[in-house]
């Protein structure tokens, strides 16, 4: 597709979003950078200085359906808001937390999505960029309930790809790994599972696993060059990382010989 019309990018206060939404406001479109506190958004027109396109802010809370009102002009829509909460174990995690991660990371997802789908028909076509995880393809300990969440919206995907194909509208999923973002440095400690006697080994292994991977964090920049690719990648497959630890888990979950055979060499990985 052309990178003009209106962009629409929920979660742009910081991070992933925030990268992407300065992304393509230079790639040539229209970007409403979107976020619960706009304050937090206060300089995102100077970052965007010298973009082909434009950018504001505005306020959406995917989670108050009062605050979404998606522009007629829709063309592009990159469902990257998102939350996560501390990694326990199923057997402790709490049901209100499994229920807040979704309420945000599924049903704030659908409720603009829904919204989308009739714009970008009026429209002629466009993209649903949704913002998942590579962790979904792996089976990490103490992650279940984030990864369910996203894993929802994986399969929300894929119907909505047989849904909206004859509108034109092309679906895309993001599946980033290790990015650079205020996410990803607040979670950068060992896991809290580590107080629970039963897990803390494995627990204490997935922390060392972890800091041997800082080498690999990649700048939002970075990452969101590769979305913003992505986007206007007409031809392109359904899934893409966008950084180089998610774009060879992806790229070895594709050539395994089975689920059962990915999951199990994964496994390994874990808990030795």
């Amino acid at each position: 597709m052309d990178a003009k019309g209106t962009a629409v990018v929920t979660g742009a206060s910081r991070g992933i979003g925030r990268a992407v939404a300065i992304e393509l406001a230079r790639r040539g479109f229209d970007v409403i950078a979107t976020m619960r506190d706009p304050d937090a958004g206060a300089a995102l027109a100077e970052e965007s200085s010298g973009a082909t396109g434009s950018l504001r802010v505005e306020r959406l809370d995917v989670t108050d359906p009062s605050t979404i009102n998606l522009p007629d002009g829709l063309r592009v829509l990159v469902n990257n808001a998102g939350v996560e909460d501390d990694n326990l174990p199923i057997e402790v995690m709490p049901i209100e937390i499994w229920r807040r991660l979704f309420e945000t990371n599924v049903f704030g997802l659908v409720a603009v999505t829904q919204q989308a789908i009739p714009k970008l028909r009026a429209n002629g076509g466009g993209v649903i960029c949704n913002i998942t995880s590579s962790s979904i393809l792996a089976p990490v300990p103490f992650l279940a309930a984030y990864r369910a969440s996203k894993a929802a919206v994986m399969a929300l995907g894929e119907s909505l790809v047989a849904e909206v194909a004859p509108f034109g509208i092309r679906v895309v999923e993001i599946m980033p790994g290790p990015i650079a973002t205020d996410m990803l440095a607040t979670s950068e400690r060992p896991s809290a599972a580590i107080e629970h006697e039963q897990y803390r080994a494995m627990a204490e292994h997935m922390w060392e696993s972890r800091k041997g991977i800082r080498d690999l964090h990649t700048p939002t920049a970075d990452a969101a060059r590769d979305i913003a690719d992505a986007i206007l990648d007409d031809d392109g497959p359904l899934r893409y990382g966008c950084d180089p630890l998610s774009n060879g888990l992806l790229d070895a979950w594709r050539a395994a010989e089975s689920d059962e055979m990915f999951l199990r060499s994964m496994l390994q990985g874990f808990t030795t």
